[in-house]
């Protein structure tokens, strides 16, 4: 008789993977990829030799010889860019390097959080904050959101609700700059706004701002972090924002690159809540030599393919699903959320699609309130080509209509 090591497994596990990995679908508008013909691999290649030749025996130690916050010259390229691209004032000492963004959402989470306690997000946000979330015990509260960011009445009522209930919100998670999925931008007066509304109630915000790079048609806006009057009322380790950035969109989602930005006393205190030893130090060397040289000529151009494939995605959508799919153009990114009609439900679609070879995410995996948000869905045109774009979107167009009867007509593509 076998054993069945499922007995030991410990309870509340998420569900298990239904198969091995095989290969992505043909259209492919999940995830957070990026378009492959833009990854600047001679650049990077260059980069490599260079600093392997240079720095490679530095890789003999833990830090590459800058200590458990990674490489140094990487977190100098981050204090200087977003010093001159966002405002913020912040030196190398006060960046954190992390496997990705998620890594360093989960360090803010175990620093601040407990089972129990509460945390306001946007209505609609990053599906992986609010599994994140939920899977530790923690209450999500979604605040109504514009194109110009969240409601602060509808802020104002939560937090003025949590405080009543005698369990104040922890912190407030907000996606500022080229939100996902809704791809909006907070205006500069609800950052501020948002900074003060923090103030009255005495709460953390946790500015995630990895697709920040990715803005077109407009500069990119300060981060809430750079605005925080209360650093330079009572000095720079009193500040109340947490700052989160990655070059996943920016240079490619594979190198799982993240950083934070914190005031010493949050920095000094996760650090020893990063027991991996350090992140990938050849990721990191790479990195900082490429960026140096390469940075923002590489995000004039990337930016440049997104906006061209937005507009080709919108472009599908208006065609093949007509008035039946609302959406407001993003601002940036490679993410549009889309509106069908309520009685259109896009996870049983989604099911339906992955049977052609389409990937899709449910608008219930990506908002608060899920139940209520099953007719939206978010898609992602960052990775598929112009041309793979606009025969998976009228396929799926087509999809809708034989399962839900919209949009009224559908393109005669073969499925």
């Amino acid at each position: 008789m076998g054993f069945n090591i499922e007995q030991s497994f410990r309870k509340n596990l998420p569900a298990p993977t239904a198969a091995p990995f095989v290969k992505y679908p043909k259209y492919n508008f999940v995830g957070g990829h990026i378009d492959g013909g833009s990854i600047p691999v001679t650049e990077l290649i260059d980069a490599a030799t260079a600093t392997l030749q240079a720095d490679g025996r530095n890789l003999a130690t833990y830090g590459l010889l800058s200590g458990p916050q990674g490489h140094r010259p990487l977190r100098e390229f981050i204090a200087n860019d977003l010093k001159t691209r966002a405002g913020m004032t912040d030196s190398a000492d006060n960046i954190l390097l992390t496997s990705g963004s998620l890594q360093a959402l989960d360090l803010v989470n175990t620093l601040l959080l407990e089972p129990g306690d509460v945390v306001i997000t946007e209505e609609a946000t990053y599906g992986g904050a609010i599994a994140r979330l939920r899977n530790s015990g923690v209450t999500c509260r979604g605040v109504s959101m514009d194109q110009d960011g969240i409601d602060m009445d509808h802020l104002e009522a939560l937090l003025a609700e949590q405080h009543a209930a005698g369990k104040p919100a922890k912190y407030i998670y907000s996606i500022p700059t080229v939100q996902n999925p809704t791809g909006s931008v907070m205006s500069l007066e609800r950052r501020r706004q948002l900074l003060a509304v923090a103030e009255a109630h005495d709460c953390l915000i946790f500015e995630d701002d990895c697709y920040a790079d990715l803005l077109w048609g407009e500069p990119r806006p300060p981060t809430i972090r750079s605005l925080d009057e209360t650093r330079k009322k009572t000095g720079s380790n009193a500040g109340r924002v947490i700052y989160c950035g990655s070059f996943s969109k920016s240079i490619a989602p594979a190198l799982r690159v993240g950083y934070l930005v914190a005031d010493w006393p949050v920095i000094a205190q996760i650090l020893p809540l990063k027991t991996d030893a350090g992140s990938g130090a050849l990721e990191q060397l790479v990195l900082a030599k490429f960026c140096e040289q390469h940075f923002n000529g590489h995000i004039d151009e990337l930016t440049q393919s997104l906006h061209g494939k937005c507009e080709t995605i919108i472009a599908a959508l208006e065609e093949h699903f007509g008035a039946t799919a609302e959406f407001d153009p993003p601002k940036g990114g490679i993410f549009i959320w889309i509106t069908l009609p309520p009685d259109v439900d896009t996870t049983k679609l989604a099911a339906v699609a992955q049977k052609h070879e389409i990937a899709i995410n449910p608008g219930a995996d990506w908002t608060v309130d899920g139940p209520s948000n099953r007719h939206r869905m978010r898609l992602c045109f960052g990775h598929p080509d112009p041309d793979t774009i606009r025969e998976g979107v009228a396929k799926l167009a087509q999809l809708c209509h034989q399962e839900f009867g919209i949009p009224k007509q559908s393109g005669n593509v073969a499925l």
